[in-house]
């Protein structure tokens, strides 16, 4: 069953059982699909959640195997929310709503599931006798860092768990949100290692309303790299997705890695737009509407699958590769990093002889 690794309680925190909630959330006339018996609805009339709903599960494990067919350079991923209201248009994850009886458009972007009990879970999780300490990578579905992160604050816990435990991990966000735990993340590149990266795939800003309308600003995203490097946790940037037609010319790529640059990251890698199904639909549906003479040239770029042809990927890669060696991104190490401790001793993860995996590793998944 699609909802057999999550524990869902018969009756909510405010008495009302789950059939209930499940009657009295309507949209449209129409009762929505069937989210799970005894999943907590919940709405906040507030400007930054107006339209949104959060269903509260409780999940029987947080930590989970990535398939081996998926080819990524991790095994293991906490995902404490499913949907994001960062709403872009081209995200790959959205089919993964369909999992749940939801569709991969509104849906997606307005009908969040959240796993209030994710924080518990990760700290029995890692206390497990047959838990070896392996990397864990998050943001690899849907942003961990999304609005609802300030509401719930599940990655405080979440942080501190794998604090405690020593154990290795990266995040990859769109979200300034992540600044509020600085604190938390230093403590643990204090014993364990620690990577991070932004997403910014262009810094226009007429682009950015349009395809990103839930996210924080690209030049916010660029700050919240540039502090935390400031502070000793290495932050690099995915550039991500870099769109066809929209924000690969030589002008657009040069500005945003200018920008990149300026920010102080520890690396860049860019990644091209790729459409699967679910995503490939909604943004092409938008496309149709906003830029309808890119319609055509999308249907050739992608007509063959989800990937732009191998020599088009080539050729991005190339032009910012020689652009990030114009600017010197990656040849400084960040101030703090270099740092000693207090009591004169190095962080663990400046120790020499501990390879360090950047979070844009994380992209493979994306």
């Amino acid at each position: 069953m699609r909802w057999d690794h999550l524990r869902l309680d018969d009756q909510g925190p405010d008495g009302r059982r789950g059939d209930e909630l499940e009657r009295s959330d309507q949209r449209d006339g129409e009762a929505v699909p069937l989210i799970a018996r005894g999943a907590v609805a919940r709405t906040f009339d507030t400007p930054e959640f107006r339209g949104i709903t959060f269903y509260e599960i409780h999940a029987r494990s947080i930590i989970n195997r990535v398939p081996g067919a998926s080819r990524v350079p991790f095994e293991w991923t906490i995902n404490p929310y499913r949907g994001c209201s960062h709403a872009c248009v081209y995200c790959f994850a959205r089919k993964t709503h369909e999992y749940l009886d939801l569709d991969a458009g509104r849906d997606f972007d307005s009908r969040i599931v959240v796993k209030v009990n994710a924080a518990e879970l990760v700290r029995k999780e890692l206390a497990a006798p047959k838990w070896a300490g392996q990397h864990i990578a998050m943001g690899t579905n849907v942003d961990c860092y999304q609005r609802a992160e300030g509401r719930y604050r599940l990655m405080r816990g979440i942080l501190a768990a794998l604090r405690d435990a020593a154990n290795p991990f990266s995040i990859l966000t769109k979200g300034s949100l992540i600044l509020r735990d600085l604190d938390l993340l230093t403590q643990a590149a204090e014993v364990t290692d620690v990577g991070t990266a932004v997403s910014v795939g262009f810094a226009d800003e007429g682009l950015w309303r349009q395809v990103e309308p839930g996210t924080p600003h690209p030049r916010k995203r660029l700050e919240v790299c540039a502090t935390l490097n400031d502070h000793g946790v290495r932050c690099g940037v995915l550039m991500a997705p870099i769109l066809p037609y929209l924000a690969d010319s030589p002008a657009m790529l040069s500005d945003t890695v200018r920008r990149i640059a300026e920010a102080g990251a520890a690396h860049v890698t860019p990644i091209v737009l790729h459409l699967r199904p679910g995503a490939r639909e909604w943004f092409l549906a938008w496309l149709s509407r906003e830029h309808p003479r890119l319609v055509p040239r999308y249907l050739e770029l992608y007509g063959r699958g989800a990937y732009a042809p191998r020599a088009y990927q080539e050729r991005i890669t190339r032009q910012v590769a020689e652009l990030a060696e114009r600017h010197g991104i990656g040849r400084a190490t960040p101030r703090d990093a270099r740092r000693p401790r207090s009591d004169g001793t190095r962080t663990r993860r400046d120790r020499p002889g501990r390879p360090h995996r950047p979070a844009s590793e994380q992209l493979t998944l994306l």
